[in-house]
């Protein structure tokens, strides 16, 4: 069985100009990887080291009838703002998406009370981690224009620390260069409304990820990720997330998880391979007997651009997930069609 070491949580991810790598209980006090001395062979100004960090935060909400997707992201060259809502039933697509040059935007260094938001004078979206309170709140009001529907949202994760146990890891691409991560899972409240209709996320029906990322990614980075929520067959509310990329070791450390109840299991390093292809099934497994899916993607989306120096390639199929997980107290959790995503990206930035 898969045994990872979960540490108390602690005041930084970087310790004497240098970053450690680990697993943690809970949220730092503040993430500033610009603390690590001389992340590159060659000395570099503060602000050619601050643009190679890439930042997001982003989260996934669903119940039985809709999924809704959003991030804010900050790549230094430029910034991205983008919401996007799925009709399961009818299988409605809306998508809202910003694009805005260059950095500005300085994602916060800790999720105690903070907040981040992108607004302009028909499009407000905004997310305050609040976590001294147990509650990430997210603000979406969007108007409407000739392409697209109006739409607003309020919603609020109960992020309680005895039913929500967070992932918090750092992660080494080089001896100086690193990837810091916090993800949860939790249950979800609130209301939107779309085109004058108001729709409830009851929490005892609905559950969302909220992800927090910071790191000095490569110049050309490449990763795969599978997400999923939903309830098994005994009615409890299970998730999980993981991914394969470009980090150096991920056996002792990675940012794999699977939530039951709230109660985290960490996952062993995975591969995910696509025999056929992007749109035909993916194989998600380990080495340890732990993770054993197949993701069957159901609606294809991408996203893409390439600009001179710079290219973006996203596919995030949604689909269903089945399979088998074991729990870290050595349970077999059958996994029947969850609902969820995969994501793979190249970024050159």
């Amino acid at each position: 069985m898969y045994i990872r070491e979960q540490r108390p949580p602690q005041s930084s991810p970087v310790e004497n100009g240098a970053p450690v790598q680990g697993t943690w209980t809970g949220p730092f006090e503040g993430v500033d990887l610009l603390a690590i001395r001389r992340p590159y062979r060659w000395p570099l100004p503060r602000s050619l080291r601050d643009s190679r960090i890439k930042e997001w935060e982003s989260f996934f909400i669903q119940d039985d009838h809709y999924f809704l997707e959003a991030v804010l992201a900050n790549v230094k060259f430029y910034r991205v703002a983008q919401v996007f809502l799925y009709n399961k039933e009818s299988g409605e697509k809306l998508k809202y998406l910003k694009v805005i040059p260059f950095g500005g935007w300085r994602l916060p260094q800790n999720l105690h009370n903070a907040s981040i938001d992108s607004h302009s004078m028909k499009f407000f979206f905004r997310i305050h981690t609040w976590l001294d309170a147990d509650t990430i709140r997210v603000d979406l009001d969007i108007k409407a224009n000739k392409r697209r529907p109006s739409f607003t949202a309020h919603l609020v994760y109960d992020l309680n620390r005895r039913e929500s146990s967070p992932l918090v890891v750092n992660l080494s691409f080089s001896e100086r260069r690193c990837v810091y991560a916090y993800k949860a899972m939790a249950a979800v409240r609130g209301d939107m409304v779309l085109e004058g209709r108001r729709i409830s996320f009851v929490p005892s029906w609905t559950s969302g990820f909220f992800f927090d990322f910071k790191g000095f990614y490569p110049y050309r980075m490449s990763s795969v990720w599978c997400t999923a929520s939903g309830f098994d067959g005994k009615g409890r509310r299970i998730g999980f997330s993981v991914a394969e990329n470009q980090t150096r070791e991920n056996h002792r450390n990675n940012e794999n998880a699977l939530w039951v109840n709230g109660e985290l299991t960490p996952l062993p390093a995975v591969r995910i391979t696509m025999p056929q292809g992007i749109n035909a099934d993916w194989i998600i497994q380990d080495l340890e007997g732990m993770v054993d899916l197949v993701f069957s993607p159901q609606e294809p989306l991408r996203s893409g651009y390439n600009v001179i120096l710079s290219r973006a390639d996203l596919e995030s199929p949604l689909g269903y997930f089945n399979g088998m997980l074991v729990s870290a107290g050595g349970e077999k959790i059958p996994v029947h069609n969850l609902w969820g995503t995969g994501e793979k990206i190249y970024l050159r930035v």
